[in-house]
């Protein structure tokens, strides 16, 4: 997780870091976007704004049949009332009366038509947020014709919806003028045939006057009769089936079983229900007596035997008798039911006539009724409307007048300028973006060790001058320094110390490379020589002001001593031979067997020996040089030359059998470029004091006698090296 977020990190300084480089592009595409927008605004033409505002008030329509829904309904009118009064504003009726109100024709000097359309083109209508105002802006090249046709067109669709709502209420009103009067003639013919049904059935109606709708049954008494008469037959045909089952039950019994059913059944007879009490209570008494050890010889207890007796002969009569009289009873109970079946039936008929006519009476009472009720709306809805035609009606509140505007609307400046200067940003960024995509220059240390496969030696800064010129110390010696202990730790042994400098093309910084690499040996206490080896265009005299007259060609052209073309520049331990005279074939002189030597002799006189070069992808003489030496560093100029040149440039040395070092990155905006500042930001705090300057260099030959070489560990930095960080 941690690496992702590193990764993601990079690759926005990644971003970043292409914003640094290509800021000078991004401005100028900025700038240049800005100034055209510029001139753009400047081109158009500048349009003055009239601008009124109102507040349009929805007007209820009004019903004849009102109910708790009306509400609702507002509502429902209300969600498309603005967009359709925006298109009556601009609609072609309200314009032509713009038109013709301040002769635009004439005035244009233009057809109806056009001037409609023209007039169209310059109005605009928006709804401020929540609420109910419209605001009308008429555009114009003149400030005050633009605000006299802003009040035009308000007035105009002023005058259209006061019209349009009065034209509705006068048609409404007529409407229901003619609605009424045939509706009076409706309830006049419905009250008209609901009292010819009242006459015609003799119905007198105590509710008249009282609403009936919902309510039914009929208005006379025959129904309650028979209500009357059925409830009686139910209670006879009870009756009757109660006694025939009693004198069912009574037939089959006799004795104490007759007395028994007798006083159960609770027979209205004054015997049984005086006798039954006594009867049970002596009962209940002899059973005691007979219990508690009285024998039924005992007196009182055949005494009450006796009695017992006589009461049960009283009771059996009186059962046999009331047994005998059911039979009456039936009779005198069934004649009374057939009387009472016959009174029902009639009576049935009666109601059945009763409910019809009642019916008849109660559809033309409740049609009568409702004609009635909705006459009463339509009277008080028009007495309502008649009240609102006499009312003040203000369906349009106007907020705010137009009054001409010196300060023109349009075009709006910063709006377009922020908008150019976004654009222009926008496109600095996508232009330098694909810049960057089509640059294939060697821009970072991952792309030089990526597809060369060589190290990176050292890192130069941007506008690295020579060292030995400067007063002081300065801290840009710290990369040369760097790249100075790079190269003892990176060649195989010490006795490869003859190097010579490379580089693609011209103005790569190679020459000035070569002369602060010398400095910084020198000053570390290295015996070091500089060979100009670059017979095109020499430039290594120049940094020491030194004539050029004589060097290297002389020596490989004539018989004159290693003595006679070495010079000990003013610095301390730092030797120069100088190009010489340039000769026709340079390749040649170079391609040859003396210059072997003298790079064999150089070698074992001096601990290191520079030779500077011709660009190698431009002329043969590099690639003869670093085929003679033992090592051959390559200075590539920071995004300068394509990935495919430097490729070249390897090969080129590697095809000569030549033994690439690695490479220097050169002139590098540590600035801008923020992925090199951890590289080059210890320059100034490591950098070595004057305290250095002081010291007394080791192992120095004399000037002019071409020292000898001194020792060095084999494959390591000489002692004492690690002195100067």
């Amino acid at each position: 997780m941690k690496e992702q977020l590193a990764e993601s990190k990079m690759h926005a300084l990644d971003y970043w870091q292409v914003v640094r480089n290509r800021w000078g592009v991004i401005l100028l595409t900025f700038f240049l976007v800005l100034l055209a927008s510029l001139v753009i605004v400047a081109l158009l033409d500048k349009k003055y704004v009239g601008r009124t505002s109102l507040q349009v008030h929805q007007v209820a329509q009004t019903t004849v049949f009102e109910d708790g829904n009306n509400g609702s309904r507002m509502n429902n009118l209300s969600g498309n009332f603005l967009e359709t009064q925006f298109k009556i504003i601009t609609s072609r009726e309200t314009l032509i009366q713009v038109v013709n109100k301040k002769n635009l024709k004439a005035r244009w000097e233009m057809s109806e038509d056009d001037a409609v359309s023209k007039l169209s083109r310059m109005i605009e209508t928006e709804e401020e947020r929540g609420t109910e105002i419209i605001s009308i802006e008429v555009y114009s090249n003149k400030y005050d014709e633009a605000a006299e046709l802003a009040n035009a067109v308000r007035e105009a669709y002023e005058e259209r919806r006061n019209q349009t709502e009065k034209d509705r209420v006068e048609g409404l009103v007529g409407a229901l003028s003619l609605k009424l009067k045939a509706q009076s003639t409706d309830v006049e013919e419905a009250r008209a045939e609901m009292m010819q049904i009242m006459t015609q059935y003799g119905i007198v109606d105590l509710q008249f006057g009282n609403s009936t709708r919902g309510m039914s049954g009929t208005l006379g008494g025959a129904d309650e009769d028979l209500r009357s008469s059925s409830q009686n037959v139910l209670e006879m045909q009870t009756k009757v089936a109660t006694l025939k089952a009693n004198l069912q039950n009574l037939q089959d019994l006799s004795g104490e079983n007759l007395i028994e059913y007798a006083m159960s059944l609770g027979v209205e007879d004054d015997t049984i229900r005086s006798f039954a009490t006594v009867y049970k209570k002596d009962r209940v008494e002899y059973e005691r007596m007979t219990n508690s050890g009285f024998g039924k010889r005992h007196p009182k207890v055949q005494g009450l035997a006796s009695q017992i007796e006589k009461e049960k002969q009283i009771l059996l009569t009186a059962a046999e008798n009331y047994r005998q009289s059911l039979t009456v009873m039936i009779k005198n109970v069934e004649d009374a039911l057939k009387s009472v079946t016959d009174i029902r039936n009639t009576k049935k008929e009666e109601s059945l006539e009763e409910k019809k006519n009642s019916a008849a009476y109660y559809k033309a009472k409740s049609s009568y009724e409702m004609k009635l009720d909705l006459l009463n709306q339509m009277r008080e809805t028009f007495l309502k409307t008649e009240v609102n035609m006499l009312l003040p009606r203000v369906p349009i509140q106007v907020h705010e007048i137009a009054k001409p505007d010196l300060t023109p609307a349009r075009p709006n400046v910063p709006l377009l300028l922020g908008i150019g200067a976004g654009l222009g940003l926008i496109l600095g960024l996508v232009l330098a973006f694909f810049l960057e995509y089509l640059d294939t220059s060697v821009k970072t240390l991952d792309d030089v060790e990526r597809y060369l496969g060589v190290p990176v030696l050292a890192v130069i800064p941007k506008d690295v001058g020579v060292l030995h010129k400067q007063s002081g110390l300065s801290p840009d010696a710290e990369a040369y320094r760097i790249l100075r202990t790079n190269i003892e730790f990176n060649r195989k042994s010490a006795d490869s110390n003859a190097i010579t400098i490379v580089s693609g093309g011209a103005g790569e910084g190679k020459s000035t490379t070569l002369v602060n690499l010398a400095y910084i040996c020198a000053q570390g206490g290295y015996n070091t020589l500089m060979i100009d080896g670059d017979l095109r265009r020499p430039k290594l005299h120049t940094f020491f002001d030194i004539n050029n007259s004589v060097g290297l060609t002389n020596y490989l052209t004539t018989a004159l001593q290693l003595e006679d073309v070495i010079l000990q520049t003013p610095i301390e331990n730092l030797y120069f031979m100088p190009s010489g005279i340039l000769p026709a074939d340079a390749a040649g002189i170079l391609n040859s067997r003396r210059m072997s030597e003298l790079i064999a002799d150089v070698k074992n006189r001096f601990d290191l020996v520079l030779i500077d070069s011709p660009p190698i992808l431009g002329v043969s003489d590099a690639s003869v040089l670093a085929s003679e030496v033992d090592l051959t560093i390559i200075v590539i100029q920071h995004r300068k030359l394509p990935r495919t040149m430097l490729l070249r440039v390897k090969q080129a040395i590697e095809n000569v059998g030549g033994n690439l070092l690695g490479v220097v990155l050169n002139n590098v905006d540590v600035r801008s470029d923020s992925q090199y500042q951890y590289y080059t930001s210890y320059y100034t705090y490591y950098s070595p004091t004057n305290m250095e300057k002081s010291r007394p260099a080791r192992g120095a030959a004399s000037a002019n006698a071409g020292p000898a070489r001194t020792s060095t560990p084999a494959g390591g930095a000489r002692k004492g090296e690690d002195e100067d960080y």
